[in-house]
């Protein structure tokens, strides 16, 4: 079987991540991060490396692996895993079989640049129109080394010896296509390096015109002072230290009024310049809604702040109804951690894990267009679409995708947008389920003392 110059020379070309996310011109949405900008990204940064014909760890081979290692789960995720993969595309594209020693790969993973990733994450999600952000934290651990307990301490509550690093993360989804659009990562405790903090990182994410539908827990006066400064409006929930008084302020309708806030006390990570450029006061919308039960909120009536000062406009049947949809951002959060096991990452260094956390991020808003496309093809919401069938579908034809002919190539697309949309996000209304499993998993005893201690204990115990 011959195979053309074009096939042959895909390692050298970045057309290869795309082909293996099934995506081609033409296609709906491809023109969000067609491989010029991908190139673009990397001539940025003058990133060069393999640039010989025999060379195999180019970085567009590099990156393509480094993203498989997001689609597969447990071994098949290992660096080993990721070699055999390559193994397979170079024999698949008649080309001769690279050693399957994973140090070459590794060390070629270490010189694609961190900053090159994250422009590659959200060129993907970015977008001229108006959008509702999600906006929500969480945490994520990592190998015990001592470079990761540098940067990124355990909790103060476990043993050493016996944690492991810990990071934290605010992350910005959009409500529309469940695209990561923006995502800051610190320390899990230390000085300015909360959930506030590290939004405040991810302000230039946002964009005229957007709202951010975020938890109490930021509904906070400079903040929404700032995102104002942007012309970015908020939707949150009362902060639990206010109190809606419904008999104050200008009235509305019943449970729905406009009121003034004044300007508290400087907070200490505010420079006095700032604050004084804060406003006084800011007027917002305070309005009491209905949230039905089964949406992952405790309370049946909650106090909803908004900017969105227009009642005829934003009505409050439409801001309960957003803000019910608040509780999707849970859902993008487990589907990236759990889905894309990036709850415990493997990478040794700071570095390293930074890398893999952008690089988990890229696969998961490429899988999301491939959904957008078929989504768009069948007439149906993208966010009905199962994202672990759409994965599913891709790390069954990942090296496949890259040697097979054109025509057999727009078959395979066309399979799968025909696919997709029936395996759907069944609509569970008012669903209680246990958080826990009947089936017991097999693990071995826990560590309850450093390795180094029980390791001298065993051997103590054998002499």
């Amino acid at each position: 079987m011959s195979f053309s110059p074009f096939r042959r020379s895909l390692p050298q070309r970045f057309l290869l991540v795309l082909t293996s996310f099934l995506q081609k011109s033409g296609l709906a949405f491809s023109d969000a991060l067609p491989e010029e900008a991908i190139q673009a990204a990397f001539d940025a940064e003058d990133v060069a490396f393999a640039q010989e014909e025999d060379d195999v760890y180019t970085p567009a081979l590099t990156l393509w692996a480094f993203l498989s290692q997001a689609l597969f789960k447990e071994e098949q995720r290992s660096c080993l895993a990721a070699v055999s993969r390559v193994v397979a595309l170079l024999v698949g594209l008649g080309r001769p079989a690279c050693s399957s020693n994973t140090s070459t790969y590794c060390r070629a993973r270490r010189k694609l640049p961190e900053s090159v990733l994250r422009r590659l994450v959200f060129e993907t999600a970015d977008g001229k129109e108006r959008h509702v952000q999600l906006l929500d934290g969480t945490t994520v651990s990592m190998p015990d080394t001592p470079a990761n307990q540098e940067a990124y301490p355990q909790t103060s509550s476990q043993e050493e010896g016996l944690g492991f690093p810990i990071a934290r993360m605010v992350v910005l989804l959009s409500l529309a296509t469940a695209m990561v659009s923006g995502l800051a990562i610190g320390p899990y405790s230390g000085k300015e390096t909360g959930e506030m903090a590290l939004f405040r990182q991810l302000l230039d994410r946002l964009h005229s015109g957007d709202v951010v539908l975020a938890d109490r827990y930021f509904c906070s006066y400079f903040m929404i002072c700032l995102l104002r400064e942007r012309n970015v409006d908020v939707v949150t929930r009362l902060h639990q230290s206010r109190t809606a008084d419904f008999r104050r302020g200008k009235r509305l309708a019943a449970g729905d009024h406009l009121v003034e806030w004044q300007r508290p006390d400087r907070p200490e990570w505010m420079d006095q310049a700032t604050y004084e450029r804060m406003p006084a006061s800011i007027q917002v919308r305070e309005v009491e809604v209905k949230v039905p039960p089964g949406k992952g909120f405790r309370a049946d009536v909650v106090v909803v702040v908004t900017t969105l000062t227009d009642a005829r406009k934003d009505t409050r049947d439409d801001l309960a109804q957003l803000y019910c949809k608040r509780w999707l951002v849970e859902l993008d959060i487990r589907t990236i951690k759990c889905t894309l096991a990036m709850d415990v990452l493997r990478c040794k260094s700071p570095e390293m894990v930074r890398k893999e956390v952008w690089t988990c991020l890229l696969a998961y808003n490429l899988i999301r267009r491939t959904m957008l496309q078929s989504a768009l093809a069948s007439g149906r919401s993208p966010r009905r679409l199962s994202f672990t069938a759409a994965m599913q579908q891709i790390a069954a034809s990942w090296v496949l995708a890259a040697v097979i002919s054109e025509p057999t190539m727009d078959s395979l697309i066309a399979a799968n947008q025909e696919h997709l949309p029936g395996h759907r996000v069944g609509h569970r209304p008012n669903r209680v389920e246990p958080r826990a499993v009947k089936r017991r998993p097999k693990i071995l005893a826990l560590l309850t003392k450093p390795r180094e201690q029980a390791r001298a204990e065993l051997i103590a115990a054998t002499v």
